[in-house]
């Protein structure tokens, strides 16, 4: 060991195991939390009375948008008690055009173009859609989204008897073709289980705008996404905390894996690192302190087990012994962690990249930890936005 560090080494252990007992605290209170978080059911005979606006903002979909459309064209709703409003957001290929011609088979599809002069952005798109909006209820997905048929159903039910003021629900990847797509698919499982029983616990509050709705009359009373529209991102989570800090105890997650939108994790590196540089960069800007602080202790931890091994060239043996229990806490806690999610959506089958997708966890947290935290300008759906 090297003479001036000799003597540090005790407290940077301590600390080290200080953290792991932090995150294992933190995983096994989430996995308590989602086992009280109560699931829900249509109720039998439901007769549903909202009407329901599905706000789609689309940007460079033309891939995916007829598969979306068509998914929710065959919801089991009422055709007269929702609309589909599409908004296309400057797309520089053929999205417009196809929804354009795919709507012509269903009066209650509307396909509208953000015009030149406007603003642009993700968060211009839903708000016009809402104003737009026929519907009590706005319910928004993203474009390249599949949604199941029961989706409509599972969100008026519960809205009609629980009268949240936003509704979280449940995202999930799937079509995965490689063991990045399979590392996403259950890095999303777990946030699905930190999103519900953040809420349950009143931890905090997380969603994913792909699957989210609320009253139009409670985003028109909160001003929309104004005061949070200077970062392109957040168009889910700041509005659910603005409306959170309005109405405190109204936020409600819909636990039921019918209610899960489908959608395709990001198919390369550059692609999923921009995504996730992009979702982590708006990390400073939450209004709650408890997001910052739980994301703030798992980023440690991991940075914590890397750094071990490049102090083994300091400390050695005893450096390598440290990040392999520390290494070894993570993946058992995440095992036990991930295992239990797997199961309840049905996909016990991610498993088996588990452990090759635990080393890719580390790597990627202590990576776009830094990186959301330096880089503010990125490319997403070849648009330059900060």
């Amino acid at each position: 060991m090297a003479g001036c560090l000799v003597g540090f080494f005790p407290y940077w252990a301590l600390f080290s195991l200080s953290l792991a007992g932090v995150y294992v605290f933190i995983i096994l209170k989430y996995l308590r939390g989602w086992k009280e978080l109560p699931s829900w059911e249509i109720p039998p005979d439901f007769q549903p009375k909202t009407a329901i606006s599905i706000i789609v903002p689309a940007r460079n979909e033309a891939e995916n948008i007829l598969p979306c459309l068509r998914s929710i064209s065959n919801q089991n709703y009422p055709d007269h008690l929702f609309e589909v409003i599409v908004v296309d957001d400057h797309s520089t290929d053929m999205t417009f055009d196809l929804a354009q011609s795919f709507a012509q088979k269903f009066p209650h599809f509307k396909i509208v173009r953000l015009p030149d002069f406007s603003k642009k952005g993700k968060k211009q798109a839903i708000a016009t859609g809402i104003e737009l909006a026929k519907g009590e209820l706005v319910a928004t997905t993203d474009a390249d989204c599949i949604l199941p048929k029961d989706w409509l159903m599972l969100l008026a039910s519960f809205y009609e008897k629980k009268q949240p003021r936003f509704i979280a629900a449940p995202v999930n990847f799937h079509q995965e073709k490689n063991l990045l797509e399979r590392f996403q698919s259950l890095d999303f499982l777990g946030m699905m289980c930190i999103t519900g029983a953040g809420i349950q616990l009143g931890w905090m509050n997380m969603c994913n705008g792909a699957n989210l709705a609320y009253p139009k009359a409670i985003f028109q009373e909160v001003n929309g996404f104004e005061n949070i529209d200077r970062l392109a991102s957040g168009d889910d989570m700041f509005l659910m905390q603005k409306i959170a800090k309005r109405y405190p105890g109204s936020i409600a997650f819909l636990k039921n894996k019918e209610a899960t939108v489908l959608t395709k994790a990001m198919p390369d590196w550059p692609s999923f690192i921009s995504q996730r540089i992009r979702w982590a960069s708006k990390s400073t800007s939450y209004s709650e302190w408890q997001v910052t602080l739980i994301l703030a202790a798992v980023f440690f931890f991991c940075l914590f087990i890397v750094a071990n091994l490049a102090l083994a060239l300091c400390w050695g043996w005893e450096a390598i012994l440290l990040f392999a229990i520390l290494f070894f806490i993570k993946t058992w806690v995440d095992y036990v962690f991930l295992g239990k999610m797997a199961r309840y959506f049905g996909r016990p089958d991610l498993m088996k990249s588990y452990l090759s997708s635990q080393f890719l966890h580390i790597i990627y947290i202590v990576l776009v930890g830094i990186l959301g935290n330096v880089v503010k300008k990125y490319q997403w759906k070849g648009r330059r936005v900060s």
